[in-house]
């Protein structure tokens, strides 16, 4: 949806805040899982990443986009904070929550942005080891303050950035999967799979994608899954009625 959603609550001051709407939610009866989206990093507050391991039906799972790695272009984007900032999030919610998956944007080609700028970027990814991230070429949009900059990156470069950074999150990717190969873990099914509509599809509560056979089960359903083999984006499982 692009809302902040974080930031809920903090204008006029006194409000429920974002973590009181959350111990809310948790407090409902049936209620089983809670994943939101999208947070903005300026509004993680320390509540907010105590809640992962306070509140029992929050998915550990946290989508915090950085955008770039870069000071320079995090200021001429007006996101509010730095790459330290950023860094030193990352690094106190995995600290309370070691098992937490984290996913990103990342926006290349943004208007000035140099191979620099690019290679911070490039260093950030490397540093943090996000689990998946979601990366977009710059285009201009009307009416936006981004579009009357100068220094337009041309869209031969921004592609060449974008595959780079795609193929070094890959093998990340990638490899923070496999670690998880053998492990069973609970699946809430979301239905058939789009590849294979014999398949069930479902996520695990760090939202990873499992893809296993069986005879199709009712969408919201959760069932022990052995996740069997690592894809780039998802997993191969099997369902099982006991720990592979």
């Amino acid at each position: 949806m692009g809302q902040n959603v974080n930031s809920y609550g903090q204008k006029p001051k006194g409000n429920k805040n974002f973590v009181d709407l959350l111990e809310a939610i948790n407090n409902i009866e049936g209620i089983e899982r809670i994943r939101f989206t999208t947070s903005h990093p300026k509004d993680l507050s320390d509540d907010l990443i105590q809640a992962f391991v306070r509140l029992p039906k929050l998915c550990e799972h946290l989508h915090l986009p950085l955008q770039s790695g870069s000071d320079r272009v995090l200021k001429e984007m007006n996101r509010g904070y730095s790459r330290e900032d950023y860094r030193k999030k990352i690094y106190r919610i995995r600290e309370i929550c070691p098992e937490i998956s984290i996913t990103t944007d990342i926006i290349v080609g943004f208007p000035g942005e140099s191979e620099q700028d690019f290679q911070e970027t490039m260093a950030m990814i490397e540093e943090i080891q996000f689990d998946d991230l979601f990366s977009f070429c710059y285009c201009d949009r009307p009416f936006t303050r981004a579009s009357s900059l100068s220094g337009k990156v041309p869209w031969e470069i921004s592609q060449r950035r974008l595959i780079e950074l795609q193929s070094c999150q890959r093998k990340i990717s990638e490899k923070r999967n496999r670690s998880m190969e053998g492990q069973t873990l609970e699946v809430l099914v979301e239905g058939p799979s789009k590849h294979d509509p014999e398949e069930n599809t479902g996520r695990t509560r760090t939202n990873r994608i499992v893809n296993f056979p069986g005879p199709l089960i009712s969408p919201g359903t959760m069932v022990p899954v052995c996740l069997e083999k690592a894809l780039p984006h998802s997993f191969r499982g099997r369902l099982v009625s006991r720990k592979c």
